[in-house]
């Protein structure tokens, strides 16, 4: 591996799990990141060396884990983190930041917390696995979105069978079915004015209850994911077709355009027209 290696994941357009950023890099000695945080879901894998971790747990304090090769640490979204390498034995590590709809709930499932965010692995075979598929993302630069997200699939299956094996539990079924079928809504109606009390109607659901039931599987507000749902999707238009703002805006279900241009600017810091001129696809 390179001392430093980083990319960009080339499609924004997928939603149970997607890649963000991703690499490695080999630090120098006392070499410190922070304090930061993140947006997204970011695992770090040790490979070489070791370093301290000083991360902000679910009560706001600050806890320090200090780390060696064969490690790893999960930083969570919003969550104040700094980490500095050793300053004798600097490590090197791979890393991955992630999101997806059913993120928060395997993470959950496997004990990896804001709390509790250190991976120690307990099956050696799956260990192997994990990294190798690991290693595989973050040395393939100009790999295809879906070999990515197959391999990305295959790194958080093996993180977590490496640390235990979960069994899915029947309580979870009723769940799942309201997570599906509110998946389908969204996909099918995000084009129109829907709000969340019609996604809560269509499951036969209080809206309050509802709202409660997404955040805690997808750690996601409804308003928060379908606001990204449609800008997703109006980056598509942007990027693949010579569509007017105007008629992506109501393609995505806004009827005003600025209403439209200033959601979109608040989540990429640029508006549709100096996004699609900095992304634009040959079309």
């Amino acid at each position: 591996m390179n001392d430093w290696q980083f990319s960009i994941f080339p499609n924004e357009t997928f939603i149970d799990l997607t890649l963000y950023q991703y690499g490695g890099e080999v630090c120098k000695p006392s070499h410190l990141f922070g304090p930061a945080t993140r947006n997204h879901y970011l695992f770090h894998y040790i490979l070489k060396g070791k370093g301290t971790l000083h991360a902000n747990n679910d009560k706001g304090a600050s806890i320090s884990y200090h780390l060696k090769a064969g490690d790893g640490f999960m930083i969570f979204p919003d969550q104040i983190t700094t980490y500095i390498a050793d300053a004798n034995d600097p490590w090197e590590y791979m890393w991955i930041e992630f999101d997806g709809l059913r993120v928060k709930e395997a993470l959950d499932s496997i004990g990896l917390t804001i709390s509790s965010p250190i991976y120690h692995y307990l099956y050696e075979d799956t260990h192997k696995e994990m990294v190798k598929h690991m290693m595989h993302i973050a040395s393939s630069k100009n790999a295809t979105p879906f070999h990515l997200i197959g391999h990305l699939y295959l790194v958080l299956d093996n993180l977590m069978r490496s640390i235990k094996i979960t069994e899915k539990h029947s309580g979870n079924r009723l769940i799942d079915y309201y997570m599906h079928e509110t998946m389908v809504f969204i996909e099918q109606n995000y084009m129109s004015n829907i709000s969340i009390e019609d996604i809560a109607n269509n499951i036969n659901l209080n809206r309050s209850y509802f709202g409660k039931i997404f955040k805690r599987e997808t750690g996601k507000t409804p308003q928060s994911f379908l606001l990204n749902y449609r800008m997703i999707k109006a980056c598509e238009y942007l990027k693949k077709t010579k569509m007017h703002i105007a008629d992506i805006s109501q393609s995505v279900g806004y009827d005003n355009q600025l209403h439209f241009s200033r959601a979109f600017k608040n989540i990429y810091g640029l508006s549709p027209m100096q996004w699609r001129k900095a992304n634009r696809e040959n079309t």
